[in-house]
């Protein structure tokens, strides 16, 4: 199973200036990267958003700068805003981004979980799951043809062009994000595309039916089930001790989701609710080594996954206690995580 991180690059406090602060987080992004590089983990993701509070709002940018920075790890977004981008651009930067870095480039797909983008670029909500099938199709046509036709709704058309440049790899890999949606399951399986899911509440074993689906879906389109990819990505923090883990994040993480729940509705979050999330079957992966270790076996147990990411650097926790978690996660969970994984 491979092992990674993804990020939506939090800003920090805004102490100073906002464009010192998103200054100093993007170089912090960076230097995140590069150790998640050095202890060989797997994949690095960054998200899009277009919000004050995050500080990326073109992944590809910082990935560029990424791959020149970095040896072995694969880059990807999580996600690439696809339905209020444009295929043909997304691609092209994908494709600079594999020719930088020597063919380890990614693209995670989805529909947001935010809506700021649609108006930011005249595009309708009306039009949500309507511009996601279309601009997807066009970009999975890209990926397999170098010279094509296209003839869409919410795109101009274009009739026997190239699009370059092409990719170091033969093709991109493209994956399908999901929160849970029944309807990703069945378009990712059924166009053969490998399904990441994001899990951020709840119970993990709630998530079952839904992997399931994909799987049943996988089988129907005729794709092999050991050639399945599933990834599953998680709110993760890792101390020297499970205390300390908790202490150390639940302010930052409190302060992230009761943000976001004023927004959508949601009740405050509770030091209760978020023991409860961190108890052994929640959702949440905060706590020692051994805690995480076993929490992502666990979540193995249930959905036989090839893929792991961890969301580490929420809300305004400390950069410094972030590169200590990472240096636990991939010094300490990681070779755990595999060893028990080969011995099954």
């Amino acid at each position: 199973m491979e092992l990674g991180l993804y990020t939506f690059a939090d800003m920090l406090p805004d102490n100073t200036s906002r464009s010192k602060n998103t200054h100093q987080r993007i170089n912090d992004l960076l230097e995140e990267i590069e150790l998640v590089d050095q202890l060989g983990l797997d994949v690095f993701g960054i998200g899009e958003h277009h919000r004050p509070d995050y500080a990326v709002s073109s992944p590809a940018i910082i990935l560029a700068a990424a791959a020149v920075r970095t040896k072995t790890i694969k880059l990807s977004s999580a996600v690439t805003v696809l339905s209020s981008d444009d295929p043909v651009r997304v691609f092209q930067d994908f494709a600079t981004i594999d020719q930088l870095s020597g063919g380890r480039a990614e693209i995670m797909v989805g529909r947001g979980s935010f809506i700021e983008s649609y108006p930011l670029f005249g595009h309708s909500l009306q039009d949500y799951d309507e511009l996601f099938s279309e601009k997807l199709d066009l970009l999975l046509q890209i990926n397999q043809h170098e010279v094509l036709s296209w003839h869409g709704k919410h795109r101009p058309s274009f009739d026997n062009r190239g699009i370059y440049p092409r990719p170091y790899q033969d093709s991109l890999p493209v994956w399908i994000a999901a929160g849970g949606t029944p309807a990703s399951a069945v378009r990712a399986a059924k166009l053969g595309l490998p399904l990441a899911l994001a899990i951020i509440g709840g119970m993990p074993e709630q998530f079952v039916p839904f992997i399931e689906l994909y799987r049943q879906n996988s089988e129907k389109s005729g794709k092999n089930p050991a050639e399945l990819q599933i990834g599953i990505n998680s709110h993760v923090y890792i101390a020297d001790n499970s205390q300390q883990a908790a202490d150390e994040l639940y302010p930052s993480y409190a302060t992230m989701m009761n943000r976001i729940g004023q927004e959508r509705g949601w009740s405050p979050l509770s030091r209760q609710q978020f023991e409860y999330s961190r108890s052994a079957k929640g959702a949440l992966l905060v706590g020692s080594p051994q805690e995480v270790i076993d929490k992502i076996l666990y979540e193995h147990e249930l959905f036989g996954h090839t893929r792991f990411l961890a969301q580490m650097s929420m809300g305004d926790m400390p950069h410094k206690n972030i590169l200590k978690s990472i240096e636990l996660y991939g010094s300490v969970v990681a070779p755990a995580v595999r060893k028990a994984l080969e011995n099954k």
